[in-house]
């Protein structure tokens, strides 16, 4: 597999805002196939690590979908999203600043711990299960823009997912993997069983 060929095509797979704010870089020495990290608030472009020699290991299809996947992963995690965590994360840092110009130790430790806690809850949310669930249902939807169908986007996501665990020599998926393949398969039409509403 020529990566700067491969490199090329993936950039047309993926949707206009992916190509603005990823840069795709080979990386033939780690050993995930694909990788990235939660992006920064100040981060003007994220790199997406491939290591070509493993992902040529993978079909057409499954490769499409691990990006399109990795990309609203990217999108997903977004620090900014309103709601209640990041809410209280300003008003502590707020309060904390007002305290400290007061002079106010109690309120600054009260307000520095509201602040550190949502901001634990944020950076978690960023991490968690719900993200995944929907950085996977978002790539289902940009590949039917592709021309794939709901259900064989869904089913090349789910048989990617597995055969990434046995090319980087992993015995058995994740908690998160598990539950992630179980709503594919519900989204294929595979399962009957939905993933509880807790997850998502």
């Amino acid at each position: 597999m020529n990566p700067d060929s491969e490199i090329r095509r993936l950039l047309d797979v993926m949707p206009a805002s992916g190509r603005m704010k990823t840069t795709l870089v080979g990386k033939p020495n780690q050993r995930p196939v694909i990788s990235t990290k939660l992006p920064l608030p100040w981060a003007q472009n994220q790199p997406i690590w491939i290591n070509f020699d493993l992902w040529q290991r993978l079909p057409q299809p499954q490769r499409d979908l691990l990006m399109l996947r990795t990309v609203s992963w990217l999108a997903a995690s977004n620090w900014f999203k309103p709601d209640l965590y990041q809410g209280l994360t300003i008003a502590g840092i707020l309060g904390a600043g007002v305290e400290a110009f007061q002079g106010d130790a109690v309120g600054l430790l009260v307000a520095g711990g509201l602040s550190a806690i949502a901001g634990v809850q944020v950076w978690r949310n960023s991490r968690g299960l719900q993200i995944e669930l929907e950085a996977d249902e978002a790539a289902v939807r940009i590949a039917q823009r592709r021309g794939y169908t709901e259900t064989e986007a869904a089913q090349h996501l789910l048989s990617a997912i597995s055969a990434i665990a046995k090319i980087e020599g992993r015995s058995s998926l994740g908690f998160n993997e598990l539950i992630r393949c179980q709503n594919l398969r519900a989204i294929a039409g595979l399962s009957r069983t939905q993933v509880p509403e807790t997850f998502k």
